[in-house]
C-alpha cells in the first residue's frame, strides 16, 4: 500500500502543486485547507506523514502539531516562509521531523519526505537480539520503540536516529558534527540550534518518562548516553 501523506497548506494552488508532485512518486494524498480540518482528517486516518504550513489562519502550523503530538507521533515536515529561522526552530522544537522554506521545489520536498518515510518505516522486522538497553531504557529500531521501566516513550523520526545513534556505543562521546553527519547527511546544513532543539525535545520526552539522566552533553567535546539509572 503506498504511503498515504496530509497535505495541510490554506493556498489550494500549493495543495494542488504538491498533490501532483507526491502522485507522481507514488504516494497517496489527502488535503486539508486549515488547521481545523487537518486535526479532523488526522484523527479520521492514519497518515503515514503530515505535510503543514506553519502560517495558516486562526490555528496555525505549530499549534496543529502541538496537537498531533499530544495523541500520534506521525513525522511531520513543515513548510515555513523563506528564510524566517525563528519558525522553523519553534516547529522542530514542537516534535516536527524536517522542514522547507518557500518557495520550494516540489522535487526537494519528495525527497524530503521519502527520507523521512524510509527512516519511520522499517521494512523489515527486527533480527533477534536487535533491542538495545541502557540502565531502565529499552530501544527496540525495528519497531520504532522506545520504552521507560517498561512504560512507551512517543519519539519523532529524528529523536529516534539520534538516541539509536548514542546507543550504538553509549559509552563512547559523539562529536557534534559526527552526529549531525550520521542524521542528515553530509550534504545538509544543520544550525546548532536545530540540533539542539532535537535534543533538548529527546531529554524533556525521557526525563518525563522517569530518565532523566540518559543524554549528556560534553562542552566542547560531544554528546553521550548516560548511565540512565532512572529517577
Amino acid at each position: 500500500m503506498s504511503p498515504r501523506i496530509l497535505v495541510v497548506d490554506d493556498d489550494p494552488q500549493i495543495r494542488e502543486l504538491v498533490g501532483i508532485a507526491l502522485g507522481r512518486a507514488g504516494l497517496a494524498v489527502a488535503e486539508a485547507g486549515d488547521g481545523a480540518a487537518a486535526l479532523a482528517a488526522a484523527r479520521g486516518e492514519a497518515f503515514d506523514l503530515v505535510v503543514l504550513d506553519i502560517g495558516l489562519p486562526e490555528m496555525d502550523g505549530r499549534e496543529v502539531c502541538r496537537e498531533l503530538r499530544r495523541t500520534s507521533d506521525v513525522p511531520v515536515i513543515f513548510l515555513t516562509a523563506e528564510g524566517d529561522e525563528i519558525d522553523r526552530v519553534v516547529g522542530l522544537e514542537l516534535g516536527a521531523d524536517d522542514y522547507v522554506a518557500k518557495p520550494f521545489s516540489p522535487r526537494e520536498l519528495v525527497a524530503r519526505i521519502k527520507a523521512v518515510l524510509k527512516r519511520s518505516r522499517p521494512e523489515a522486522a527486527p533480527e533477534p537480539g536487535g533491542e538495545r538497553r541502557r540502565g531502565v531504557l529499552a530501544l527496540d529500531p525495528g519497531r520504532h520503540r522506545v520504552t521507560v521501566r517498561g512504560r512507551d516513550v512517543v519519539l519523532t523520526a529524528r529523536e529516534m536516529e539520534l538516541l539509536a545513534k548514542l546507543m550504538e556505543r553509549p559509552e563512547h562521546v559523539v562529536p557534534r558534527p559526527a552526529l549531525v553527519d550520521a542524521i542528515w547527511g553530509t550534504n545538509v546544513n544543520v544550525s546548532d540550534r536545530t540540533m539542539d532543539s532535537h535534543l533538548r525535545n529527546l531529554r524533556a520526552k525521557l526525563a518525563e518518562a522517569g530518565c532523566p539522566d540518559a543524554v549528556e552533553t560534553l562542552h566542547g567535546i560531544g554528546i553521550r548516553m548516560g548511565p540512565c539509572l532512572g529517577d
